[in-house]
């Protein structure tokens, strides 16, 4: 008789159109997976050939989970795979990045040290559309109060939590889904739940290749107000009584990244709203030199 093996880790692929770059994906989380590892993905309502590409790979790995729905949005996608998932960890990997090799075993070794941990923080290698590549590795994160903890990520910025790269307790995310009203930035939400919720590990490997696109650096000025805000309420809505005080904070720097977005379009009168609006909500965090030299910067650049 077979003993069974319980899922340790479930990986899980969110995809939507992205059958070009999908096998690459499979391919580097196939080649390293084991008994306690299950492998999901998540078809968005793709509508390019991505269930032709998932149909051969399900007949090549018949152990390969397959769900299709459709199209609501990255958030809701990730959300079904954690309820689907079997393991009581979860990997997110997105369709157009790779696990690196060696992976799965080095997280492996990190919840053997550290079996309490409610997430793994692991380095990545930022790829950019002209191919230059950098690696980044995580910082470790102290024992600390939520407040803490949620001022170092949200706003000092130095926590850096990434999808692909990251290792998070299924349960966490099970209490606090991805918000799917959100179309961008619904990931923050998650994170700083995670953060506060459960001690944070950190492998001091590189795991995964995250490939950044030009779209994905341009940005997307519709509605932009409204998603900060928008953005701003989900995080804090599932945050402690004890970190309301740093929403404001937090809301003044959503409008510094409004203004120099702005800046960058040449939309100067916006950019003076923004500002003004950063500066009444904390003119502490208006004043930090990080924000002004950078406004100072796009000021001098951008056009009278």
């Amino acid at each position: 008789m077979i003993e069974r093996v319980e899922a340790l880790i479930s990986v899980i692929i969110p995809t939507y159109n992205y059958a070009r770059l999908l096998p690459r994906a499979l391919d580097s989380v196939l080649s390293q997976q084991s008994a306690d590892v299950e492998v999901i993905v998540v078809d968005d309502g793709s509508t390019d050939n991505t269930a032709a590409v998932l149909a051969d790979y399900a007949a090549r790995h018949p152990q390969l989970r397959l769900v299709r729905q459709a199209n609501r949005g990255a958030a809701a996608a990730r959300n079904v795979g954690v309820r689907e998932a079997h393991g009581p960890y979860a990997l997110l990997l997105d369709a157009d990045d790779e696990l690196l090799p060696g992976a799965v075993t080095a997280l492996r070794a990190v919840l053997a040290k550290h079996p309490a941990t409610g997430m793994i923080l692991g380095g990545y290698i930022s790829v950019y559309p002209d191919g230059h590549e950098r690696t980044r590795m995580p910082t470790s994160v102290p024992v600390a109060s939520p407040a803490q903890l949620v001022e170092r990520y949200l706003l000092d910025k130095s926590v850096g939590i990434s999808h692909s790269c990251s290792l998070f307790r299924r349960d966490l995310l099970l209490q606090r889904p991805y918000p799917e009203d959100l179309r961008g930035g619904e990931d923050v939400a998650v994170f700083a739940h995670l953060l506060v919720s459960a001690p944070v590990a950190v492998s001091r490997q590189a795991l995964a290749r995250i490939y950044k696109h030009a779209d994905s650096l341009r940005h997307n000025r519709d509605n932009e107000e409204e998603r900060a805000l928008a953005m701003t309420s989900e995080i804090f809505a599932g945050l402690p009584a004890e970190c309301q005080p740093l929403r404001e904070r937090y809301a003044a720097r959503r409008y510094l990244s409004l203004f120099r977005t702005a800046l960058q379009a040449g939309d100067r009168a916006n950019a003076r709203r923004f500002f003004r609006c950063a500066w009444r909500l904390s003119p502490r965090q208006a004043l930090r030199w990080r924000n002004l030299s950078k406004a100072l910067r796009l000021l001098k650049r951008s056009p009278a």
